[in-house]
């Protein structure tokens, strides 16, 4: 079942254009003119219910003004838009129930205040029985390990602490319905790994729909089956990542481990030589000879361990826009 539905979205943004200097300005006054931008263009999907999805592209694709528009905090010029059976930017206030929009960039927790108080503002503006805020608190604090924080003022926590609180302070409602955009930007690798565990857990424990954009590929391979990839506001892929990598990736990297030291040299009639430093080295090796090449390696050399890896994600992803 579809429960986001988008047909033919477009938004186009008029931005006023200024030539520099005094005059420029005057002229600007009785003479503005305007720059079209088409943030997003023409594009059309649909999510079924459960889905976590991938919403992936360069910088000024587009992705963030869907969400936007998705949540209701922009109109759109023009298309259709149905998320749960509601137009998003009518806000009716059972819809606003139902989603959150979490921005890795913005806040809503009071600086000054510790993030409990933003938590029982949240509380009473999504109208949550008080037994069902405890429960939803105490299950969400102690997920993302932040318990004993909600005392603390704003300003007193680290950046991942305070991530791992907004997150809090979006779903005290426990929305169906989640808009996550960079909820990882800033973030260590473990507060990134935590956070990815948080994500997943909370689409399987609550069967939520989340639709998911992030720089960090790391975030979407972990996370995603699925990813919709958009670009200068149209989509150019929708499907499953696997089928990016296997269109896009070529070769595959093999990690090596020697038991003895070895000669560089050695290693080049199997593949191409991308690290070595005489007891250590990676290869690539074309996808369809991995299974050969890794037979004569094991025969012919003095290897203690191996490992198979695709490349990483950031050099699919270039390379699916490099031949787009």
């Amino acid at each position: 079942m579809s429960i986001i539905q988008v047909k033919n979205l477009t938004k186009v943004y008029s931005v006023a254009q200024k030539q520099p200097g005094i005059v420029g300005t005057l002229k600007s006054f009785f003479h503005r003119q305007y720059k079209h931008i088409r943030a997003v263009d023409d594009i059309s999907f649909k999510i079924n219910e459960g889905e976590l999805v991938g919403f992936i592209g360069p910088n000024g694709a587009g992705k963030t003004t869907t969400l936007k528009i998705l949540s209701g905090l922009l109109y759109p010029t023009s298309g259709q838009v149905s998320v749960d059976t509601y137009i998003p930017w009518q806000r009716k206030p059972q819809f606003q129930k139902e989603i959150a929009f979490v921005a890795g960039q913005k806040n809503q927790l009071w600086w000054d205040l510790p993030a409990y108080e933003t938590f029982l503002l949240n509380k009473e503006i999504y109208e949550v029985p008080d037994h069902d805020f405890k429960e939803r608190l105490s299950y969400l604090a102690k997920m993302l390990d932040i318990a004993d924080l909600l005392n603390t003022p704003v300003k007193k926590l680290s950046l991942g602490q305070r991530m791992k609180a907004e997150l809090v302070a979006a779903l005290v409602h426990e929305p169906s319905i989640l808009f996550l955009d960079e909820p990882t930007i800033g973030l260590d690798i473990i507060a990134q790994k935590n956070m990815h565990d948080f994500i997943k857990g909370y689409n399987s424990k609550f069967g939520a729909t989340i639709m998911l954009t992030s720089h960090y590929m790391g975030d979407v391979e972990k996370l995603c089956d699925r990813v919709i990839i958009i670009n200068k506001g149209k989509i150019v892929y929708d499907g499953k990542l696997a089928q990016i990598v296997d269109r896009f990736a070529k070769h595959k990297v093999i990690s090596l481990d020697f038991g003895k030291k070895i000669e560089r040299e050695k290693l080049k009639d199997y593949g191409k030589v991308l690290t070595f430093d005489l007891l250590n080295a990676k290869i690539e090796v074309e996808r369809n000879k991995v299974a050969d090449i890794t037979s004569r390696l094991l025969k012919d050399l003095p290897i203690v361990d191996l490992s198979i890896e695709e490349p990483p994600i950031e050099e699919i992803i270039r390379l699916f826009f490099t031949k787009e």
